[in-house]
């Protein structure tokens, strides 16, 4: 089967499984038990091929975080349920064992809305964390805070029992190659599954690697499990003109009978048979009109989808099938041996299976023997673990033996201390903080101290190895807002400012008489309103309209500039001013953010509203017929426009049994104050390209009384100015009437010197980023800041590093 095939067969299938769950329980059941396997279950799976994964709970997405939370997450990212540790809270992070180090980084004065006020010069953050959520801010050091954190008594007690059984082992045994790689406890199969890393480091072929476009690809599910099936394969070569070419194979499975035994006629002219050593002869293949794209066939036809292939160096007999299988057990790296050497089958079979094979009486090997043996070997392991493979072979494979150690006797134990750096350093993780000098509850061994943020980057990538835990504080932020103290509320305000005027549109003239009821009843079809001024100092009557949600504003540009209401026609437009330049291209880049990839904003019209409104005549991109109506239903001098009929209530059936056929609904959100009904819709497809298809088909939804665009709004935030206002406001009096008041500032220097920062900050967050190991939990928490009107939220930014 060739790649394309394979994923046209993977989509087939999850199209199936969809249409299964689709067909099988009602959207609010099926609800419940996605967020159940979320909650109870999901993390436990164990994926070898892919790569640990954070995502926050439904619940949870729009609940800012705190400290304390945070922790949860650390603690269960570095220690996992190995020492008791239970999933946080607020989110799940998916095979927490292939978590290979944890990294924060603390960046001091940095707030949510610095953040989507400089949106598109912090590329890095944006595009590679696809896990945000809004961090509450503490007064305490977070960096101190992270190291002293108890762990649970629990816990603690448990990881202290694991040391204390490692601490237990034999001084010839704590280095043993096997033990080091394994551990002592005995797991499944696939815990002995190499890793795509792995894979890469041994010369395997790999899909997408260079070298092995013309390679074939078995159709192998993305996840195995510890009752998927064993095969043992064994190859024979010759070697030909163009180097080593397949002459045979073999395959048994997991009872040890043999399901393939084939011989290949290689390509090129054969240079020498290799008889003493393949038992191939040209006596044998001068017959046989088997091909390799034959055997590929076979192989690709016999072995199940989640088929774990056992072999001997695996790599040589994949790479000479040419033939890519994403998951194998190398029996050559099970046993393994002292700096990378690596003991014979022949050796291995005679010491722990006690069996001779490819003796010298045999003309050659037998791939069938050879294939048994291997699978045999890897049976062994898996049943009877590591550490006791260890003790029953180390003398007759590795050549020593355990030495007694004399008891002395010891002194009480300490009482172990649940301090999580603590409790790494007992297990021989190493934990690190780098930044400016502060009270940090940590030895002074353990951290370096730094005056910029410059150094303690370049501190960071000069280390030979990436610390476990690291922690690195960026002040730099910080120490500019400092200098700028006398106008530090008056910077934050301008930011607020900034973004406050993104879901801002003026419009008019409206009639003469209409009031500002009038204006929210009119503009909220787009979406929920804020505050509204009306502008009554000109000829004419107009409005300043804030909405709470961009899209909003998004939506009331493309629909109602140019409504006519009683034979004039009314205009909406942008505020002017210098933070507005760039607004397109921020919406733009809001728009294809990976959160927002395949959400899609919602609104139902009710049946006169939907007459009033002309059809919009382009929605991104989207070209429509346009065709102006005049509102008729609408009037004025306090008469009350027509309120929402139930044919216009949104409920979650009727929008998912709507928006469906554009593709697998995932979830839907639907906003609404306290005893309010929901007016607007937030909905998640399981893929972009569902959104796409939805958007595209405006004109049709239109008929059915709804507006639509593609989702701008972060789905952790409930609203856009939301976040332009702190926490909890110390003085309520104070500052109500600047609110009210609203004035556009030029950009200054300290703007400019604000950009600059950014982009330097976003450069040394992505070097940071690159030079981590695969497979770190990466956190970027952007401290948040306390003023004298209260707290300003910050941000916590997640994910997990792929690859080697």
């Amino acid at each position: 089967m060739e790649p394309s095939s394979s994923s046209a067969a993977a989509a087939a299938a999850a199209t199936c499984n969809r249409e299964k769950r689709k067909n099988i329980v009602p959207p609010a059941q099926e609800r419940a038990k996605r967020l159940k396997t979320v909650q109870e279950g999901e993390e436990t799976l164990e994926c070898v091929s892919r790569s640990p994964r954070i995502s926050v709970l439904l619940d949870r997405l729009q609940q800012p975080i705190t400290p304390n939370e945070l922790m949860e997450l650390l603690h269960y990212a570095a220690l996992g349920k190995t020492g008791g540790i239970k999933q946080p809270s607020w989110c799940r992070l998916l095979r927490q064992k292939k978590i290979k180090a944890v990294n924060v980084v603390i960046v001091e004065g940095l707030t949510q809305s610095h953040f989507y006020n400089h949106y598109l010069t912090l590329r890095h953050l944006r595009n590679n964390y696809s896990t945000r959520v809004t961090f509450t801010p503490s007064s305490s050091n977070l960096a101190s805070e992270i190291f002293s954190s108890e762990v649970p008594e629990l816990d603690a007690l448990a990881l202290s029992q694991r040391h204390n059984e490692s601490s237990e082992l034999p001084k010839a045994l704590k280095s043993h190659p096997v033990i080091t790689r394994f551990g002592t406890q005995r797991r499944g199969l696939t815990a002995y599954v190499l890793p795509q890393e792995e894979m890469i480091k041994r010369h395997y072929p790999i899909k997408g690697m260079p070298g092995f476009e013309e390679f074939v690809c078995t159709d192998s599910v993305d996840c195995v499990t510890d009752n998927s099936p064993l095969y043992g394969l064994d190859c024979e070569m010759c070697l030909t003109e163009k180097g080593y070419e397949l002459a045979r194979v073999s395959v048994v499975d997991s009872e040890r009978s043999c399901v393939l035994d084939e011989l290949v006629k290689p390509q090129n002219r054969i240079l020498d048979y290799l008889t003493r050593f393949s038992g191939i002869t040209a006596a044998m293949l001068r017959p046989i009109t088997t091909t390799l794209r034959d055997v590929q066939v076979k192989l690709q036809t016999l072995l199940p989808r989640d088929a774990v292939l056992v072999g001997h160096s695996l790599n040589n007999d994949l790479l000479a099938l040419k033939l890519i299988h994403q998951h194998v057990i190398d029996t050559s790296l099970l046993y393994r041996r002292e700096f990378g050497q690596r003991f014979k089958l022949k050796v291995l079979a005679e010491t722990v299976l006690k069996r001779q094979i490819q003796t010298e009486e045999k003309k050659g090997h037998n791939p069938i023997e050879d294939a048994v043996a291997a699978l045999e070997l890897a049976q062994y392991f898996i049943k009877t673990g590591p550490r006791q493979v260890v003790e029953l072979h180390l003398e007759e494979l590795w050549g020593y033996t355990i030495e007694e150690e004399e008891s002395t006797d010891c002194a009480p134990a300490p009482t172990p201390s649940h301090r999580f750096a603590d409790i790494l350093q007992t297990l021989g993780r190493s934990v690190t903080f780098l930044g400016k000098r502060s009270d940090i509850a940590l030895d002074l061994s353990n951290q370096q101290w730094h005056s910029c943020d410059k150094e303690v980057l370049a501190s960071f990538r000069r280390q030979t190895k990436c610390p476990f835990l690291s922690v690195l504080q960026f002040s730099s932020f910080s120490d500019h807002l400092k200098k700028c103290l006398p106008h530090q509320e008056q910077l934050y305000q301008r930011v607020c400012t900034n973004l406050r005027d993104m879901c801002v549109v003026f419009a008019g003239p409206f009639p003469a008489g209409f009031s500002e009821r009038e204006v929210r009843q009119l503009f909220r079809c787009c979406g929920p309103v804020g505050k509204i001024k009306m502008l009554n100092s000109t000829i004419r009557v107009h409005a300043e309209v804030e909405f709470e949600l961009l899209e909003g504003a998004m939506l009331a540009l493309k629909t109602l500039n140019g409504l006519y209401m009683q034979g004039q026609s009314i205009k909406v437009q942008r505020p002017v001013n210098e933070s507005m330049l760039d607004l397109d291209l921020t919406l733009d880049a809001l728009m294809g953010d990976s959160l927002n990839s395949s959400h899609l904003y919602a609104v139902k019209l009710n049946p006169s509203m939907a007459e009033c409104i002309p059809i919009p005549a382009k929605v991104n991109g989207h070209t429509l017929d346009s065709k102006r109506r005049t509102v008729h239903s609408l009037k004025v001098n306090g008469t009350r426009l027509q309120p929402t009929t139930s044919k216009s209530k949104l409920s979650e059936e009727t929008v998912r049994e709507t928006f469906a056929r554009f593709g697998m609904v995932e979830r839907i959100v639907l906003p609404a104050k306290p005893g309010k009904r929901a007016r607007h819709a937030h909905i998640k497809f399981e893929r972009s390209e569902h959104k796409h298809v939805a958007v595209s088909s405006t004109e049709d939804l239109w008929k059915e009384n709804y507006l639509v665009c593609p989702s701008v709004t972060p789905p952790h935030l409930p609203s856009w100015v939301a976040m332009t206002t702190p926490i909890t406001t110390v003085d309520p009096d104070r500052g109500a009437a600047e609110d009210e008041e609203r004035t556009y500032m030029h950009t200054s220097s300290q703007d400019q010197e604000m950009v600059v920062m950014m982009r330097k900050l976003d450069c040394r967050l992505q070097k940071l980023f690159r030079s981590l190991p695969g497979g770190t939990l990466s956190v970027v928490v952007l401290l948040g800041h306390t003023s004298a009107r209260g707290h300003i939220p910050g941000l916590c930014l997640m994910e997990v590093k792929e690859g080697s």
